[in-house]
């Protein structure tokens, strides 16, 4: 399945925007040099007290939509 690598970090008080509904879209650059925009929510699994870090792939289907996401 295609998909991306993506590194993360991003901040609690970034991710409080997205448990708010201030912040619908994350936009990262991929390992690849691509930049990747996907729904903040998909990441609420990952939250941990200081926000969200790590390495992450991001599965999409032929057509370039979201189907998961898993830490690397």
């Amino acid at each position: 399945m295609p998909g991306v690598a993506v590194q993360l970090q991003i901040s609690s008080e970034s991710m409080l925007k997205v448990y708010d509904g201030r912040a619908l879209a994350v936009e990262a650059r991929a390992e690849d040099g691509r930049i990747v925009r996907f729904p903040a929510n998909i990441l609420r699994p990952f939250v941990l007290k200081d926000g969200v870090r790590g390495r992450f792939w991001l599965e999409f289907d032929s057509e370039h939509r979201y189907v998961g996401i898993r830490r690397l």
